[in-house]
């Protein structure tokens, strides 16, 4: 069977569709194509996270079922709205299916495919934001076991994968269903006796907090990249409690106090929500007082986008031009920042790993803080080498 792939969206949702893809190619008959007109088969993972995303996803698996014979859809479009869109030659991951493939099917999975994205760690999460669709989508926690984890990252080894990284909608809430938690986790894996770097995904602040303790000291594990995604959302402690986000503005602080103050050069990601219905300007200038005093390396910025099956379906967003006001102050405060803070590394040698092609000719690494670094040449992927900072973008180094 010839098979056509594509996937959007987070680092979960393509982390278990390719898995579904590369479980599918367990059968030495199949084999991926390039175009959905070549294919007998065309798979597409989904995302919902807003709206303007959902309608791209919509567009486009009406654009293969027309160049394809077979579509079937994976991830959280087919598990929220995957009735709206099955047709005679579309068709959807069910809940029921997707969980059995969950819970069985992605142990032990040989990777056939260089699509390929990580490996889910848990489906699912404790929260219930009340303008999040992802939960919905979710369902309830359900973790994988941390010898079944640990024996896929052995498997990606075994194919000289040297970039571990391990997903999820909320890593720091593995385990609260299976008595253990992503400190062990993350200690079990590190202990593998290999060549190789982990990344761990995003964790909600919430259950990071209350983990706290145990997750600085898994974090210093030599091979373990410095890199923190921590979405904040609003520094507003009323937009939080409205939007049911379980923790205070204070709490982030006390999070990224504690890691910065233990990896002072580490990078950290964060996500920003404007225009939720109970914002406002002096809300936002919280926001803006939180960024100018923490200065994250990345800013994620999406505008509120009320979202169906949720408690906040029917509010409505800010005025759109007040956002686009808003997000340009973001985006002016972050360069300048970045500006600032990537001067600092000019001039300074760097180890990294090379993990992925970059544009006209050239190589991407990342250091152990898992900033991008790009160098002119060819290099074997997944080769260490050290190189010297020239220069840099908006947000990468530059070595040579």
């Amino acid at each position: 069977m010839k098979i056509y792939f594509e996937s959007y969206g987070c680092t979960l949702q393509k982390s278990e569709s390719s898995l579904y893809l590369n479980k599918l190619l367990k059968d030495k008959n199949n084999q991926v194509v390039d175009k959905p007109e070549d294919a007998d088969l065309s798979l597409i993972g989904t995302c919902v996270v807003i709206k303007h995303t959902e309608d791209r996803m919509v567009k486009r698996i009406s654009a293969l079922s027309k160049a394809s014979s077979n579509v079937k859809v994976l991830g959280c479009l087919a598990t929220v709205n995957g009735n709206t869109i099955e047709s005679e030659n579309v068709h959807i991951m069910k809940p029921r299916e997707f969980r059995s493939f969950y819970e069985g099917d992605l142990d032990g999975i040989e990777i056939k495919s260089d699509i390929y994205d990580g490996i889910p760690i848990n489906q699912g999460c404790t929260g219930s934001c009340n303008f999040c669709i992802s939960h919905i989508a979710r369902g309830r926690l359900l973790s994988r076991g941390i010898d079944k984890i640990v024996n896929q990252v052995k498997m990606e080894l075994d194919r000289n994968i040297k970039e571990i990284r391990i997903s999820s909608l909320d890593t720091a809430a593995y385990g609260k269903d299976i008595g253990t938690d992503l400190s062990e986790l993350v200690n079990q894996i590190s202990s593998i006796n290999r060549d190789f770097y982990l990344r761990v995904g995003m964790m909600e602040p919430r259950n990071t907090y209350d983990i706290l303790e145990k997750l600085i000291p898994s974090y210093r594990h030599e091979n373990v990249f410095k890199f923190l995604h921590l979405p904040v959302q609003s520094a507003d402690n009323s937009v939080l409690e409205t939007m049911n986000r379980e923790y205070t503005i204070e709490e982030v602080k006390e999070v990224w106090n504690r890691f910065i103050n233990t990896f002072p050069e580490m990078s950290i990601a964060t996500d920003i929500i404007l225009g939720y219905y109970n914002d406002s300007r002096e809300g936002f200038e919280k926001t803006l007082k939180f960024l100018e005093e923490y200065r994250p390396d990345i800013i994620n910025v999406t505008r509120f986008s009320p979202r169906p099956y949720t408690k906040d379906y029917n509010k409505i967003p800010l005025n759109s031009n007040l956002l686009k006001e808003w997000s340009n102050e973001i985006i002016e405060l972050h360069r300048e920042h970045m500006e600032k803070k990537l001067d600092k590394y000019v001039g300074r040698e760097e180890q990294i790993l090379i993990t992925e092609n970059g544009k006209n000719a050239t190589m991407v690494g990342r250091d152990i803080n898992y900033r991008p670094v790009v160098i002119k040449g060819s290099y074997e992927k997944y080769s260490k080498i050290t190189c010297k900072i020239v220069s840099h973008g908006s947000n990468y180094l530059i070595g040579e």
